[in-house]
């Protein structure tokens, strides 16, 4: 009886964090506005035809080694 007592306690409990697992806060909705303005700038910057140049390496002068001083 103790056992049938323990796993029915146990089920309770696993369904309930279940039913926990599944709720969202309050402050996390849909917004028609935010979705609108998202895509739009999605759109513009797929649209954007941005001209992309060949990037030239600087021409840096080449190192010098140290001298050697003399004692």
């Amino acid at each position: 009886m103790k056992r049938c007592l323990v796993i029915g306690l146990g089920l309770a409990a696993l369904c309930g964090a279940a039913r926990l697992a599944e709720a969202r806060p309050p402050t996390v909705m849909n917004s028609p506005g935010y979705d609108a303005r998202l895509q739009e700038s999605r759109k513009a910057l797929s649209n954007s035809q941005a001209t992309t140049e060949p990037v030239t390496p600087a021409v840096t002068p080449p190192k010098r080694p140290k001298k050697k001083q003399t004692r």
